[in-house]
């Protein structure tokens, strides 16, 4: 009876054992987006506009996959991105990026500050959604935080 009991206990902590390894691998990864600095990628002056919308581009389509994507101001950051394309495209000093629908925005931005805003939008949804992975527990009343 001893031998049975120790069989089987040894069998729950080999099997434990792996799930807890296994599980952590899968949730302690960090993926690369929370070591990005937004501030010097998005940096017009340093990087130039064309590689700032690149960038803003490329985040925001892993943003989109993962719905994810910014909405300010009544605009989608993807068409924040196309205003600051076709900016770029006429050499317009003023973005005024369309919402959904077609339908023009109030919003008029600076080209310049539109391609940062966009490029920092896209990065920022990816970063805080890692963040939220092990912060959310804190917003919970009773978690740490008095209200």
């Amino acid at each position: 009876m001893k031998k049975l009991t120790l069989k089987v206990l040894t069998s729950i902590a080999l099997l434990t054992s792996g799930f807890v390894a296994a599980n952590a691998g899968h949730h302690g990864e960090k993926s690369n987006y929370s070591k990005i600095d937004v501030e010097k990628v998005c940096n017009v002056k340093a990087n130039g506009i064309v590689k700032v919308i690149e960038t803003a581009k490329k985040y925001n389509a892993i943003a989109i996959k993962k719905g994810l994507e910014f909405r300010r101001l009544t605009v989608n950051n993807s068409g924040l991105i196309v205003s600051v394309e076709e900016a770029i495209k006429t050499k317009a000093k003023e973005v005024n990026p369309k919402t959904f629908k077609g339908k023009a925005s109030k919003t008029k931005l600076e080209t310049n500050f539109a391609a940062h805003r966009s490029c920092k939008f896209a990065i920022r949804a990816l970063q805080q959604a890692e963040e939220a992975k092990s912060t959310w527990r804190l917003a919970i009343p009773g978690d740490g935080y008095s209200y």
